[in-house]
């Protein structure tokens, strides 16, 4: 009884060294696309909400730097703006009168042609009320094209004030700290009340929401990899459980490589392997750094 309770014991013990031992074809470590945010401004940081470890989202804005003078720079201009168009011409006003003097010679060119067709007024006088009105309409149109380039000579100088307006807006907005892609801030390098200046950086972030396992295989293994593969990825969950995951071979190496000394392939023996690439989409559980094997 002792002996057949030792065997199974043996056994069992002998399974479940099996059933965490699977095999695995390759190994490997998980990393990220690192994305490093620079300031686009000089000046200083005036808030700065993040921490490193903080999840950021797309389009967050996380902080801004001193804007202050150029906020001042631009009512500067648009003052300047308004000091040009202050002299632009008010055409309707500026053409009232020769207006009414065009209805009154309208009025009477049409008195004159009635009193002509009751033999009351002679055909010099019409063609003198005819001409009138001419006159006036030519007054009128010289008027408004003369108001009309002055207006338009007036816009023109303040085109360019204009553009310096649009160029400190974009300035401005380049002194919002925006954060461009959803991650996890890895590093801070500047803190708040801190003078930082264009290209200087600000923050690093690595999007997870798709982390890359590298891999590396041994030369017998290359012909049954190929990109847009899908392979099974193992992650330790407990002392004798796997995390599996599905991932996408993205890259595969054309160049070899030493063996690295952190990585151990299928054939340990190998001495030059290539790297391969394995995009998986992250569930939050994948960390960079963690190791993985890989079945092909």
């Amino acid at each position: 009884m002792k002996t057949l309770s030792l065997s199974v014991l043996i056994l069992t013990a002998l399974t479940a060294c099996n059933n965490k031992e699977e095999k695995y074809d390759a190994s490997g470590t998980f990393e990220a696309v690192e994305t490093i945010v620079s300031a686009e401004a000089s000046g200083a940081i005036k808030a700065l909400d993040l921490e490193e470890g903080q999840m950021l989202k797309a389009g967050q804005v996380v902080g801004y730097i001193d804007s202050a003078q150029l906020y001042l720079k631009k009512k500067q201009l648009q003052a300047q703006i308004s000091t040009v168009l202050s002299g632009k011409p008010n055409i309707a006003v500026q053409t009232a009168s020769l207006r009414e003097q065009l209805r009154q010679a309208e009025r009477e060119q049409r008195r004159i042609t009635n009193l002509l067709k009751a033999d009351a007024a002679t055909q010099k006088q019409l063609d003198d009320a005819h001409t009138q009105v001419v006159v006036v309409k030519k007054q009128i149109a010289a008027t408004r094209s003369s108001l009309g380039i002055t207006s338009a000579n007036l816009n023109e100088q303040t085109a360019p004030l204009n553009v310096q307006i649009q160029q400190i807006n974009d300035q401005l907005e380049k002194c919002r700290i925006v954060n461009e892609v959803n991650g996890i801030v890895l590093t801070k390098y500047a803190e708040v009340n801190e003078v930082t200046a264009d290209g200087k950086p600000i923050y690093k972030i690595a999007a997870l929401d798709f982390i890359k396992l590298r891999a590396y295989i041994t030369g017998d293994q290359l012909s049954h990899v190929k990109v847009g593969q899908r392979v099974k990825v193992l992650v330790d969950d407990t002392k004798d459980t796997y995390k599996t995951y599905t991932g996408t071979v993205e890259r595969v190496s054309d160049k070899a490589e030493f063996t690295p000394k952190t990585i151990q392939t299928k054939d340990e023996r190998a001495n030059l392997v290539y790297a391969v690439k394995i995009r998986i989409k992250n569930d939050g559980y994948l960390k960079i750094g963690m190791y993985a094997d890989v079945k092909l």
